[in-house]
C-alpha cells in the first residue's frame, strides 16, 4: 500500500495525543494494542489511536503468520490544550433538570452503541477530505467552559459556515446513526468507515441520509445548522476509534488542505 499523507508505511515510533495510526504490516496474523485485540486486514492493515489524555506508551503485540512474535512500544507525544469560554447558550443545556439529563443519557448511549461497530471495510484507506470549508471556530481537546461552568473537553472540531451549507462525507462508509433532534447535538449523523473508525456530524439543520445507507467520499449527508446546544451556525465534526476521540486535523489527507 502506498502511504497517504499522515498514513504510516511502517510502525511509527510515536503518535500525538488525539492522533490516528493506519499502517500495513506484511504477513501479520494478529495484533493487540495495550492488550486489546484489534482487527487485522488480509492485507496486513491495522488501526490504532491515542486519546486526548493518553500518556502512553502504547504497547503493540504482533503475531506473524510464520509464527514469530514482536512487541513494540509507541510513545505518545503530549499536547497543551487551550481553554475555550462559550457564553450565551441556554442554561438548561448546561445544567439540565433531571428529566432532560435522563434523555441526554439515553441519547448518548444510542450514539455510543453505534460506535462499537468493527466492520472489515477499509473505506479509510483513501484518506479524508473536509466536510465543509470554513473557519475553524472550535479546536479538538480544548477545555470548554459554558456560561462559566467547566464541562468536558471538546470532542471534535467546529467549522463555522452559514446555515444550510452542504455537509459532505469526509470518507466513504455506512450511516449508522441519523436523528434530527437530539437534545444537545440536534441533527446528528454518524458514518462508520470500518475498523472502528467513525465520523460524527452535529447541529445539522437537515439530514439527507438514513441508517444503513452507504455513502461515498464527497456525498452530501445533510446541511449545516445550529440545532441543539449551539450559539451560531457551524458543523461539528468528530472522529472516533471506538470510544477513543480523535483530532480531525491529524487524519490522513487533512493536515495540509486547509
Amino acid at each position: 500500500m502506498a502511504a497517504l499523507p499522515g498514513m504510516a508505511a511502517t510502525l511509527p515510533s510515536s503518535v500525538s495525543q488525539g492522533g490516528l495510526v493506519v499502517v500495513t504490516v506484511p504477513d501479520i496474523a494478529t495484533a493487540t494494542v495495550n492488550g486489546k485485540t484489534v482487527r487485522v486486514g488480509e492485507d496486513g492493515t491495522l488501526v490504532f489511536a491515542a486519546g486526548r489524555d493518553e500518556k502512553g506508551p502504547l504497547t503493540l503485540a504482533l503475531a506473524y503468520r510464520d509464527g514469530h512474535r514482536e512487541t513494540t512500544r509507541v510513545a505518545v507525544t503530549p499536547r497543551s490544550w487551550p481553554v475555550e469560554r462559550v457564553n450565551g447558550v441556554p442554561q438548561k443545556t448546561v445544567n439540565p433538570p433531571p428529566d432532560i439529563a435522563a434523555r441526554i443519557q439515553r441519547e448518548q448511549a444510542e450514539v455510543a452503541a453505534a460506535r462499537r461497530r468493527d466492520d472489515d471495510r477499509e473505506d479509510f484507506l483513501h484518506g479524508f477530505i473536509w466536510p465543509v470549508q470554513g473557519r475553524i471556530s472550535g479546536r479538538f481537546g480544548s477545555q470548554r467552559i459554558f456560561n462559566g461552568t467547566p464541562k468536558s473537553p471538546h470532542p471534535g472540531m467546529d467549522i463555522a459556515v452559514p446555515e444550510g451549507t452542504p455537509v459532505k462525507a469526509p470518507a466513504a462508509g455506512v450511516v449508522t446513526f441519523a436523528k434530527p433532534d437530539l437534545y444537545l447535538t440536534g441533527g446528528t449523523v454518524l458514518i462508520d468507515h470500518g475498523y472502528g473508525l467513525s465520523s460524527n456530524f452535529l447541529h445539522l439543520s437537515r439530514l439527507d441520509v438514513k441508517v444503513g445507507q452507504r455513502v461515498q467520499q464527497g456525498d452530501v449527508i445533510g446541511a449545516a445548522g445550529m440545532t441543539g446546544r449551539a450559539t451560531g451556525p457551524h458543523v461539528h465534526w468528530g472522529v472516533n476509534w471506538f470510544e477513543v476521540r480523535l483530532d480531525p486535523l491529524l487524519l490522513p489527507g487533512i493536515e495540509s488542505t486547509n
